[in-house]
């Protein structure tokens, strides 16, 4: 059903301190978990005494419970207003009361019985009147109700001891806003680096608009308690001197330490549109080192044909590699240049990864590599040991050498007892082989496992 439009003649009209002035200036913190932090100044004017200072442009979805205000006064009782403007709102009001539906063949009084889906109107001959269907009327009402109000309001009952323009100082906090990074990154011809651009999109969905704000965005899982939010975190903190690549660019954005986060200060004001997805530079990264991997992972069967092998990028988050820096969680894109143009070869998402990590990406399967894996032998030894040999052989269709990385889990209490290629323990349980492959042709990896069960 479409909606009707609703004409309301205002007989009443609502009074507020005017907040549009040049000294207001707005701060924005958004955090990775659906939660912003909002900072202003405004300056008010409030009466010597007891008054009502009305807050507007708020965020419609803030929470009345987080704010914090410093002012030459007190804050006696504060009342946060969210029933809004709209058609539906007005009539629910109008419930036993007159409403006026003006149509193109005439207009239809009544008192309005029912407004939830259609519309029901008792006429003055106690008749009724009911329409399924009112998108070609307009509705026209004599005021607007109490109660209703244009936009997400804060009231403060305020007292002061003078009639002055104040600088009144507002935080709260506010869901609906959040933030992630975006990778974009373009191998060069021989797969050996990469150049590495990182963006911010940071989402606005609070219900309010922060124009030419002072943005500020924190990296790391902040714990939000169940039935209060999180306190606001001071912005007081050490800012850890770094020296950078003169190959990173990083005009936008100053990164510091904040408490066990990082904190990444956007250098220049930027408005946030409600409903918004906003993106913005981060850093810019080029001559990356980076490996091409490529790993036969654990979930093989033991004996079938035909696994995929799957491609890796590593390289290593260090100052001797170009990067050194705190990088917040995204998704990174890989590119490679084809001829004049960029083709898409796969993505991954990074979590939060501090400097000096290594950070390992998946790109997808190989098509040229495939392996088959079976069982030789098998032969119990106890009640709780087996010992088994097994049989992987990699197909390499390519026209280079390459290595694949085999990994097998074997339980934590199992072993390797022999091997044509040396084994690596990389933890209790699992086992990886580095095994050389030559171009065009099939290589065989034969290993025994005592397994301990």
């Amino acid at each position: 059903m479409k909606k009707a439009i609703l004409a309301i003649l205002l007989v009443a009209t609502i009074t507020s301190y005017s907040q549009k002035d040049q000294n207001n200036t707005v701060s924005v913190t958004v955090y990775n978990s659906n939660l912003g932090v909002v900072k202003e100044n405004r300056q008010i004017k409030i009466p010597k005494g007891i008054s009502d200072v009305k807050i507007t442009d708020v965020a419609s979805q803030i929470d009345p419970t987080s704010v914090f205000v410093k002012l030459n006064g007190e804050v006696l009782e504060q009342n946060y207003r969210y029933d809004l403007v709209s058609m539906f709102s007005i009539l629910d009001r109008y419930i036993d009361k007159e409403i006026t539906l003006i149509g193109e063949k005439g207009n239809l009084s009544g008192t309005l019985l029912q407004s939830a889906g259609s519309i029901v109107l008792k006429q003055k001959d106690n008749s009724l009147l009911m329409l399924s269907d009112f998108s070609k009327y307009q509705i026209s009402t004599p005021s607007l109700p109490d109660g209703l109000i244009t936009r997400p309001t804060l009231v403060w009952k305020v007292e002061t001891q003078k009639d002055e323009t104040q600088n009144v100082e507002l935080s709260y906090q506010t869901s609906g806003m959040q933030w992630n990074a975006e990778y974009v990154a373009v191998l060069n011809e021989k797969d050996d680096k990469i150049d590495l651009n990182a963006w911010v999109s940071v989402t606005n969905n609070s219900g309010a608009t922060f124009k030419e704000a002072k943005l500020k965005l924190i990296a790391g899982e902040v714990n939000i308690a169940r039935e209060s939010r999180v306190e606001y975190l001071s912005q007081n903190s050490t800012t850890e001197d770094r020296a950078y690549s003169p190959r990173v660019k990083r005009d936008n954005f100053k990164e510091e330490s904040l408490f066990e986060y990082h904190i990444y200060d956007l250098q220049n004001p930027t408005t946030l549109t409600n409903k918004e997805i906003k993106q913005i530079s981060l850093f810019s990264v080029q001559d990356i080192k980076v490996k091409k991997m490529y790993y036969l992972e654990n979930n093989f069967k033991r004996n079938a044909d035909n696994f995929d092998v799957v491609t890796y990028i590593e390289f290593a988050n260090s100052k001797e590699n170009t990067l050194g820096m705190p990088m917040p969680a995204g998704r990174v894109r890989f590119n490679k240049r084809s001829n004049e143009s960029l083709e898409f070869i796969g993505e991954d998402r990074i979590e939060h990864t501090p400097k000096d990590e290594n950070i390992k990406l998946k790109l997808g399967n190989a098509f040229d590599i495939k392996a088959s894996s079976k069982e030789v032998a098998s032969e119990r030894i106890s009640d709780k040991v087996t010992e088994t040999d097994f049989e992987i052989v990699i197909k390499n269709r390519k026209d280079e050498n390459i290595n694949v990385q085999v990994e097998r889990h074997i339980g934590p209490f199992s072993k390797v007892l022999s091997s044509n290629i040396k084994s690596e323990q990389v933890n209790a349980g699992l086992i990886k082989f580095d095994v050389p492959c030559k171009k065009n042709s099939e290589t065989k990896l034969i290993f025994k496992v005592r397994f301990v069960y």
